[in-house]
């Protein structure tokens, strides 16, 4: 390791944030992190896709999530994980700077904007971490194979399973910041659960985190503020319905391209997107204000079907939603269909199937397929138990998977 690794600012760096009060940066690396085109660029990919045209508040950043996971961290390794035998400050620096780039990979509308191009956030957080960018750059800085390291860790690669555990686990840092920004920034109740509990009683052990089991019911409030904001919020039918006609114009300008359409306006952002060869530096340049802007240009295209999806999603003009499987009722969705093509739509783009299912935790199962790791409570003699052996509220919840199946359409046709 370099001297660059412990290197500290003259004086601390904060971040006032609605959530945590103060984000406390003292550590050189972290702050020049922060200031990478890369990072910054998180400012300009909104963390909750669509939501905003549901919850008018819902406009925070995957820079401000980013800040919140790196704080909730550097709480855990240097107030309540440091000078313990279990864990190691040499991982330190490499949890620290995992937790604010784990999500640097995320493109606009991340989601809806995956399914069209095949793209992978994950991939490209990689490729951001060890490719030809400032970020690289600075971790190459700390040392030859400290990218990599990183990498490793959001990946879940990492040869320490306990740094691995602080970002992604069923109770990390990255969910702990989610759960309560989302709620703070949409304005509900449910997602708040109280973090100062869980962050006293969370404890490194060989290979991996537990829990004193005087904090479960900490743990339990936690879980079901999961479970409430997945249906309310992350699953809610309006901001799905904006994702469906975000998907369906991006589908339809891919489509116009392969056929050699003329834009009226050359959608050079997106040219590498449409024939599967995008650059790293492509990836990065494009953000949800090029994509915006690009909506409003398309509206005055001279194609109906383009034209009229980037309307409807600019504008707010939504499709509306049916509780409907179509393997489990046909007669009824072709009906719908039906319904489209006799209004003169096409049903390729005006309707559009979607199903949403959720786990609010997830235990481990001889012989299951759940690569997930449970949450491990400590009791009082020392002895290791899952939770939910101990908890009837998360035993109650555990393995309970709910899929929600709605279809899509204008909300021109009536139908029942």
């Amino acid at each position: 390791m370099s001297h660059y690794a412990n290197a500290k600012l003259i004086e601390e760096k904060v971040f006032k944030d609605p959530v945590h009060r103060y984000i406390h940066v003292r550590d050189q690396v972290i702050w020049d992190l922060i200031s990478t085109k890369e990072f910054q660029r998180l400012r300009r990919i909104k963390q909750l896709g669509t939501s905003y045209l549901v919850f008018h508040g819902a406009e925070h950043s995957r820079f401000n999530h980013s800040l919140g996971v790196y704080e909730i961290v550097r709480r855990i390794v240097d107030d309540v994980f440091r000078g313990r035998a279990e864990w190691d400050d040499n991982e330190r620096l490499v949890v620290l700077c995992a937790a604010l780039l784990h999500d640097l990979g995320h493109g606009p509308f991340s989601h809806a904007f995956e399914k069209v191009f095949h793209t992978d956030h994950e991939y490209f957080t990689r490729e951001i971490l060890l490719g030809d960018t400032e970020v690289n750059a600075v971790l190459r800085k700390v040392s030859a194979d400290f990218a990599e390291r990183v990498a490793l860790v959001i990946e879940k690669n990492y040869t320490n399973p306990l740094a691995v555990s602080l970002i992604s686990s069923q109770i990390d840092a990255d969910r702990m910041d989610y759960l309560q920004r989302d709620a703070y920034y949409t304005g509900v109740s449910y997602g708040h659960f109280d973090m100062e509990r869980i962050l006293r009683v969370i404890r490194p052990r060989q290979g991996q985190i537990v829990f004193k089991a005087s904090g479960m019911h900490a743990i339990e409030d936690y879980i079901m503020s999961r479970y409430q904001m997945y249906l309310q919020i992350y699953f809610h039918p309006v901001s799905r319905s904006a994702e469906a006609v975000l998907n369906q114009a991006l589908k339809r300008a891919r489509k116009l391209y392969d056929e050699g359409y003329q834009f009226k306006f050359e959608p050079a952002p997106f040219i590498s997107f449409f024939e599967n060869n995008v650059t790293l530096k492509d990836y990065l340049a494009l953000d949800e204000n090029v994509l915006l802007a690009y909506f409003q240009f398309w509206m005055e295209e001279e194609d109906s079907i383009l034209k009229d999806l980037c309307r409807r999603f600019v504008n707010r003009d939504l499709f509306a939603h049916v509780d409907l499987n179509p393997e489990e009722e046909p007669e009824r969705f072709a009906w719908l269909v039906e319904q489209v093509r006799s209004m003169g739509l096409d049903p390729e783009y005006y309707i559009k199937p979607d199903s949403t299912s959720d786990l609010p935790y997830d235990f481990y199962r001889p012989g299951s397929k759940s690569t997930k790791k449970p949450i491990y409570l400590e009791m009082p003699s020392g002895e290791i138990r899952e939770l939910s052996e101990q908890s009837h509220i998360v035993s109650a919840m555990a393995n309970n998977i709910k899929v929600d199946y709605k279809v899509y359409y204008p909300k021109e046709i009536l139908f029942i």
